[in-house]
């Protein structure tokens, strides 16, 4: 078995279409607790999460923030609230509050990729940084926090200005232990002024601090501030009302799985990823966290046929180091899901080379009608390169082979001429290599372009190793 990287996404994406379906959906709620009188709320305001990746996401399928804060605005005036005597909370019980698994690295934590995950989540738990050059190196580089405006943080710089030619450097460090983090590093004095992305470790806090001064605009006053259920921002002891004792006014709700699960291969988003992970073990057993997590993927291929031996999955991003999985077992897996109710959605989540996302550099040396048939997620971190997916048969668009396998072409799955078997599946993984990226990269593309050009596909058993 071998680390995947990224390649983990192809099996928390297939899993979740396989098990929530495309149309599965998160929902956030507002409430209260206490009671409402004179339009006073003599009580707290819940922003109660539901899981929902998107809420104030930069990704172009998330409802823009302002006209989410709007539709909740609008279900507190229906409510008859013109004031809160309380707090605004942000709600996370949805998921556990670990947010990163236990094996990742600590150099990745504070990174965007690293963010973790929360039951009530914004901007995808990211805090965005300014970022330029000194006018000389060894000068302090010049950093201001940018959205999402936090002033409860605290800021330390130790970044210096770098040669020319060093390039970006930089690291973030943060911790959910406490509202402090640390940019270190060095940002070369030839680089243009850019935006750095970190890490917010209170994701629950901000959505209801920026909540509580979108409503403050609106004329509705909070006279206790924003709190989350947490350590550092929690409300006192003894006041959090119990989940099924708020009173919900309204709930909106999130776009569809098939778009998250899209998102997260074509832009191999981390974030959406090990969501995806902890709503499969919500779901599961009640209860969003890591462990259930793995449970449920592991009843998800058990059901689809999918043999676990030898396969150990740790997260859902593969982040992880500790995710080990053979080139076997993903052709097994990727064949599997050609059987499963939501193989045409979960292969409409897999780019092609050259496509936009993270593919847009992949084969770029080799012709469109070449590259227009396979699809690929890709899996790299140091040392480590895979690709996994799909080869389509020649002179076939994706578009007619997905027609197939939702049934409006009935020749998929018999002897006529498109089937199964006549698309090959492929798995190549690297790990522990020396060399450098782009030449690993130059190799396997030859290779894909090799099982695309030279490998007949009708007859090809999906799957068989070839």
């Amino acid at each position: 078995a071998m680390v995947p990287a990224s390649n983990m996404k192809l099996i928390t994406t297939g899993a979740a279409l396989h098990r929530l379906g495309a149309d599965y959906r998160y929902k956030t709620g507002i409430g209260y607790s206490g009671t409402v009188k004179d339009g006073i709320l003599h009580g707290d305001l819940y922003i109660i999460g539901g899981g929902d990746p998107t809420i104030a996401s930069r990704d172009s399928i998330a409802v823009p923030v302002e006209q989410t804060f709007r539709q909740w605005r609008q279900f507190i005036a229906d409510a008859g609230i013109k004031r809160i005597e309380g707090h605004i909370v942000g709600d996370d019980r949805f998921f556990d509050r670990v947010m990163e698994e236990d094996s990742w690295l600590w150099n990745d934590l504070g990174t965007y990729y690293g963010t973790g995950v929360s039951g009530l989540s914004f901007y995808e738990n990211v805090q965005d940084f300014n970022v330029a050059p000194g006018a000389v190196p060894g000068e302090a580089v010049k950093v201001s926090p940018g959205y999402p405006e936090a002033p409860w943080m605290e800021y330390r710089y130790s970044c210096t200005t770098g040669e020319p030619g060093t390039g970006n450097k930089l690291y973030y460090y943060t911790s959910s232990l406490a509202p402090v983090g640390e940019m270190r590093g060095t940002f070369a004095s030839d680089r243009a002024p850019k935006t750095e992305e970190g890490s917010n470790k209170f994701p629950a806090y901000t959505c209801a601090w920026h909540f509580m001064e979108y409503l403050r605009g609106c004329g509705v006053e909070c006279s206790e501030g924003a709190a989350d259920l947490g350590d550092t921002f929690g409300l006192p002891e003894g006041t959090v009302c119990p989940a099924d004792s708020i009173t919900v006014i309204g709930s909106t709700i999130s776009p569809t799985l098939k778009r998250i699960t899209f998102e997260t291969n074509f832009e191999s988003n981390n974030f959406f990823a090990e969501t995806v992970f902890k709503t499969l073990g919500r779901e599961f057993s009640g209860k969003g966290s890591y462990e259930t997590g793995r449970q449920a993927v592991k009843s998800i291929l058990s059901d689809l046929g999918v043999k676990c031996n030898g396969v150990k999955i740790q997260d859902g991003s593969g982040l992880s180091r500790q995710n080990y999985i053979s080139p076997e077992f993903f052709c097994t897996f990727l064949n599997a899901m050609l059987g499963s109710p939501a193989a045409s959605d979960y292969l409409m989540t897999m780019p092609s080379p050259g496509s936009n996302g993270t593919m847009s550099y992949l084969m770029s040396r080799y012709a469109s009608e070449t590259k227009s048939r396979i699809l690929i997620k890709s899996g790299s971190m140091d040392g480590v390169l895979c690709y996994s997916g799909y080869i389509l048969p020649p002179g076939v668009t994706s578009a007619e082979v997905l027609s197939c396998m939702t049934g409006q072409n009935p020749a998929f799955g018999t002897d006529a001429s498109l089937g199964r078997n006549d698309i090959i599946i492929f798995s190549i993984m690297t790990n522990n290599c020396t060399s450098s990226p782009y030449r690993v990269r130059q190799i396997l593309e030859k290779i894909l372009y090799l099982l695309t050009t030279e490998i007949p596909s009708a007859g090809v058993n999906a799957g068989q190793e070839r």
